[in-house]
Parts: structure tokens; C-alpha cells; sequence
């Protein structure tokens, strides 16, 4: 039985061929041509990721070949029939179901939908996750209007970056934050107006002078405490979406400026069935063409990981199944 194991220390295969994975019934077999990476991916591996199977394949974004057309896997399962929440079922493709790390998967038939025309297999492969987070805190929780002034913190993630697309696509002054001025400037040219160093402690007082005044859309992954500078910077009746914690908690919070000013805080996870048929559609109706950092082939999947523990990537990471074919 071939099987190929991370060098890591819980040791989850994540790459199973056509005889390790048996037949389910009611199931259709999608053959994956492309995957790519999310961060989840990375804390699985070090075992720090809830609900962890030991023996599941990992991989939440996957294209492939279905019925001799390609398709593109819709990675919320279990999601339920709210549009508002998700069901006490939901959970991410990849850990603890199999996920698309393997030559093929077996799944649903209503989880596969047509890929983008206008995507390569590889493009396509870094949309699912990633694209359907962004949409659903950009556009389904914080209902972002054309030309309002929204502000995506840590680009050059694969969520940022796309919420900064969908936002240019739909007409939005958007400006961005990170850590790194390259990854600024990369995103200037994507579009975005102006960008700045969280790490500087005047990048407040620069945001509300480049922004005029005030951003009316905030797009966060990262909480902790530096959080309380999106309420800084604000605009009333202003939404603040976020979908993730990568820094921790939210401490110190000013409150009295978010009543104050109305501001709405959003929580966001991932997406509905919905909220990726809206994301599908707005990607083909703009031809947005998501943003690949790299391309790996299967076998050199650890360095793919290490890439993105690194945290250097500006955009997906992807992986070419090619060689499993």
C-alpha cells in the first residue's frame, strides 16, 4: 500500500493513492489535479488544530476532474441550511474527513461545482477556502458598498488578498496592513491605494490622514491586541469583520468609542453554499485571477509547509498533482 507521511511528529498521512481509499457508496469520486495550501494545514501537523483524526488526509482546497470536466470542491461540509450560521456539523474539508492531499477524493456531489473558465487548474486550486472566507466577511457579514473605504490587515495571506481583489473589483478605496513593506507595495500595484506598518506606532495617524478621515470596511485575521486600532480609525456606523485570531484575544477594548460611533463587530467563518456560488460568480463576472505566491509538486509538499510556517508567502501556495498521474 503507497503512502506518503509527513516528517512530523504525529506522523498524519496525507497522501493516499487510488488503493489506500475505499469505494464509498453515494459518493463521487473527483481525480484532484491541483491542491493548495491554508494555515490550518500547517497547525494540523503540529497537532494543534481541534478535532484532529489521525489517519485523515489533509488538504481543504482542491480542482479536479469529475464526469471528464473540471471542477472546483466547495470545502464547507456540514454547513446546514442557514445562511447566517453554521451547523453544530460544520467542518473544514481535510481533517477530520479526507481532504484533497491525494490523487482523488470521494465526496458529495453537492460539494462540486464548474470551475472558472477564465482559471487554469493551479489558479483555481488556491480559490475554495481562501476566497470563500473572504467573501463571506467582505461581502456577506460586512455588506461592503462600492466606493466605501475598506482597510484588509496582514496582506499577502491568501484571505487578505482576496478580499482586497473583491473589494478593488467592486469599486472600493482599499488600503492595507502588514508587517512587511514589500508585501505593501506588491499590494499597490494589485490596486490597493495606500498601506501601512502595523509595526509603526503611528500608522493610525497615517491611515486616518491617507483614508480622509476614516475606513468604513475593516477585513481582520488576526485580532489580539491591536485590535483596538480599527476602532481608532473607524468610520461611524463603520463594520469591523473578522475572521480569525492569529494574535490572541481582544483586550482592551475602547467600547465606549464603538457605541459611540454604532461600529459593528462581525464574526466570520468561512461560508455557506451560498456565500461560494456569490464568490464563484463575482470571480468570473471581474475575471479575478487569484494571486499564487508558488507552485510545488506533490513530493516536495514538506518544503510547501515550511513555506508557509515561514510566513513569506504573498499569496497561495499551490500544489501540482501532476506527478501523481
Amino acid at each position: 500500500m503507497k503512502s506518503w507521511k509527513a516528517q512530523i511528529p504525529t506522523a498524519l498521512p496525507i497522501l493516499t493513492d487510488e488503493n489506500d481509499i475505499p469505494v464509498v457508496n453515494d459518493l463521487e469520486r473527483v481525480f484532484v489535479k491541483a491542491s493548495a495550501l491554508n494555515h490550518r494545514d500547517v497547525w494540523i501537523t503540529k497537532g494543534l488544530y481541534p478535532g484532529i483524526v489521525h489517519g485523515a488526509i489533509m488538504g481543504s482546497d482542491g480542482v479536479g476532474e469529475w464526469n471528464r470536466e473540471e471542477v472546483i470542491i466547495f470545502p464547507s461540509i456540514g454547513w446546514g441550511d442557514r445562511q447566517n450560521h453554521q451547523s453544530n456539523d460544520f467542518r473544514v474539508l481535510g481533517v477530520p474527513d479526507n481532504g484533497t492531499f491525494a490523487s482523488y477524493i470521494d465526496i458529495e456531489r453537492s460539494y462540486i461545482f464548474p470551475k472558472p473558465k477564465h482559471l487554469s487548474a493551479i489558479e483555481a486550486a488556491a480559490l475554495p477556502l481562501a476566497g470563500l472566507t473572504a467573501y463571506r466577511a467582505l461581502i456577506s457579514r460586512a455588506q461592503v458598498q462600492p466606493s466605501e473605504k475598506v482597510l484588509i490587515s496582514g496582506i499577502g495571506g491568501g484571505v487578505a488578498l482576496f478580499a482586497a481583489q473583491f473589494a478593488i473589483a467592486l469599486g472600493c478605496e482599499v488600503f492595507v496592513t502588514s508587517s512587511d513593506q514589500d508585501k505593501i507595495e506588491k499590494a499597490i500595484t494589485l490596486g490597493a491605494k495606500a498601506g501601512f506598518l502595523y509595526t509603526d506606532p503611528k500608522w493610525v495617524d497615517q491611515c486616518l490622514v491617507q483614508s480622509g478621515g476614516g475606513i468604513d470596511v475593516v477585513i481582520d485575521g488576526a485580532c489580539g491586541d491591536g485590535f483596538n486600532d480599527f476602532v481608532k480609525i473607524a468610520n461611524p456606523g463603520a463594520r469591523i469583520a473578522f475572521y480569525g485570531a492569529t494574535r490572541g484575544n481582544i483586550n482592551n477594548i475602547n467600547a465606549r468609542a464603538i457605541f459611540w460611533k454604532q461600529i459593528s463587530l462581525l464574526g466570520s467563518t468561512m461560508g455557506s453554499r451560498l456565500d461560494f456560488l456569490g464568490m464563484i460568480d463575482l470571480v468570473e463576472k471581474y475575471e479575478i485571477k487569484p494571486i499564487i505566491d508558488s507552485v510545488f509538486g506533490f513530493n516536495d509538499l514538506p518544503l510547501a509547509l515550511q513555506r508557509m510556517e515561514n510566513g513569506a508567502q504573498f499569496g497561495k501556495i499551490v500544489i501540482d498533482h501532476s506527478s501523481l498521474s
